[in-house]
């Protein structure tokens, strides 16, 4: 018989009684918790890289130290660690949990069913991926309404770089989901997963606590952190960025300040919840690309108490900051940056993702569309709202990829008169600017809605050689040789 106590600390929400409260201090305040969308049932608490502490039954953390000798109702102490022991205090990550029974309480890990379109290794020798050498486009997935597709199975690698064995790299993937994830968990060893749904909320239980995220929202899970999802609004599509080795961090605010960009306090962390279930689940890791599975028989998710900074977090795109208004030219896409990972080179991001929101246009003699640019980075930019047709979906070049507007955005960005007005109006996307090229799937290649952005070669016009005229008298004038056009 399924026993299911659900007491979800400070997230507020009990299916079987009345919500316990997670606050360290006392068990019970919720006074200093933020709860902000009314899709979202769950409060948190919020900052960013903070030393959280949480417990969902009072005098559950035990003060002083972290593994006595006891705790208080004989839950077991776990640790877990998102660096290594010795790495300095700046850059340590680690939680320790107080759970009803430890993650060793399973029958074996083995190899399970296979998600073929997981892929891990973007070694330049894996004929299974693929140099983009031109600007592509994807059109949103199609969720399948033949078969049952949870996250795990609905998960499509597009690309990435590197490899998971290496920790060293990332890759970014579609999913498509129409089933929630039932009795069922799932940990990635190979890196962090941040989640960008387009359709769709996703609550994602963690080991921590619940974490609600619809559309215009993220979540970042870490290595190693058990979680599941289920969809409380029905069948879910999105985009989900994983880095192998590395976490996502806030980049500096450098020239702009002390504010601006993603405020700190606007990240939040879910409170301490458990369920009370002896029956059997599974929990399948990802390990190298390859999926594997031990059965247990109760619940994952039973931590009772927490404290540490290894913890996943949500944020909200419509709170960041906007630093573009400006009185002529273009800022670097840079001041849209949320999270970035850093490289192993001083100075330059090995991934930076950024939000793209409307933002207005300077009313002084400037080209207002994007500039036409080479840039040393790749560039994928994904929509949640608008996109191309409105159609949401992606599209993206490698590094020093020419790209730029058409001819026809060209000549309105030419000649329009320069009043105030907004760019990308209703629009919401995100864009990744990884300094390593992406390399591509297969099936982000051959799947229905991939195209290649259409070709223009003769679209533009040398309009120079309209005042070719007034061009040789200057040079005459000068003392220079004149020009001669030189045509087929």
């Amino acid at each position: 018989m399924q026993k299911n106590t659900k007491v979800n600390g400070s997230n507020g929400v009990s299916k079987t009684g009345p919500a316990v409260g997670a606050s360290a201090s006392t068990g019970f305040d919720t006074s200093g918790y933020t709860k902000k969308r009314e899709t979202d049932p769950y409060i948190y608490q919020v900052g960013f890289g903070n030393m959280f502490a949480s417990q969902a039954l009072e005098g559950v953390l035990p003060e002083g130290q972290n593994s006595p000798q006891k705790n208080k109702y004989d839950l077991y102490t776990e640790g877990i660690n998102g660096s290594p022991f010795t790495s300095p205090r700046a850059t340590n990550q680690r939680t320790w949990i107080y759970r009803i029974l430890p993650s060793v309480s399973h029958d074996g890990i083995f190899e399970t069913k296979q998600n073929p379109y997981l892929i891990s290794d973007f070694s330049a020798s894996n004929p299974k991926v693929h140099v983009n050498h031109t600007q592509i486009n994807w059109s949103p997935l199609t969720i399948p309404t033949d078969e049952k597709l949870d996250f795990i199975q609905g998960l499509r690698t597009m690309g990435g770089n590197g490899t998971a064995v290496s920790r060293e790299g990332m890759a970014f993937h579609f999913y498509t989901a129409n089933t929630s994830m039932e009795k069922t968990a799932f940990i990635n060893n190979d890196g962090d997963f941040l989640f960008v749904p387009d359709q769709g909320r996703l609550d994602i239980q963690t080991e921590f606590g619940r974490i609600m995220i619809a559309p215009g929202e993220i979540a970042v899970v870490q290595s190693g952190i058990k979680f599941k999802v289920d969809l409380p609004d029905g069948p879910s599509r999105g985009t989900v960025y994983e880095v192998y080795g590395g976490h996502f961090e806030l980049p500096e605010l450098g020239p702009l300040g002390a504010n601006g960009m993603a405020n700190i306090r606007d990240f939040e962390h879910p409170v301490a919840s458990f369920d009370v279930d002896q029956t059997a689940w599974s929990v399948i890791y990802k390990i190298g690309g390859k999926l594997f599975e031990c059965k247990q028989d109760h619940t994952p998710f039973d931590v009772v108490a927490w404290h540490g900074n290894y913890v996943p977090y949500k944020y909200d795109l419509e709170k960041f900051i906007l630093a573009q208004f400006v009185n002529k030219d273009h800022t670097d896409p840079s001041v849209f940056c949320v999270l970035m990972v850093k490289s192993k080179f001083p100075g330059i991001s090995f991934l930076e993702f950024c939000a793209i929101q409307p933002v207005m246009s300077t009313t002084k003699d400037t080209f207002r569309p994007p500039y036409f640019h080479r840039n040393c980075a790749s560039e994928y930019v994904g929509f949640i709202r608008g996109g191309l047709g409105g159609l949401g979906g992606m599209f993206g070049y490698s590094g020093f990829t020419p790209h730029g507007p058409t001819a026809e955005q060209w000549e309105e960005g030419a000649t329009e008169e320069l009043t105030p007005k907004y760019s990308f109006p209703g629009m919401l996307g995100t864009l990744i600017e990884p300094y390593q090229m992406l390399l591509l799937t297969d099936f982000a290649v051959k799947c229905n809605e991939y195209s290649e952005y259409p070709r223009q070669p003769w679209a533009f016009q040398p309009n120079f050689l309209k005042h070719i005229g007034n061009v040789n008298a200057e040079l005459k004038a000068t003392g220079r040789p004149e020009i001669t056009p030189i045509s087929q």
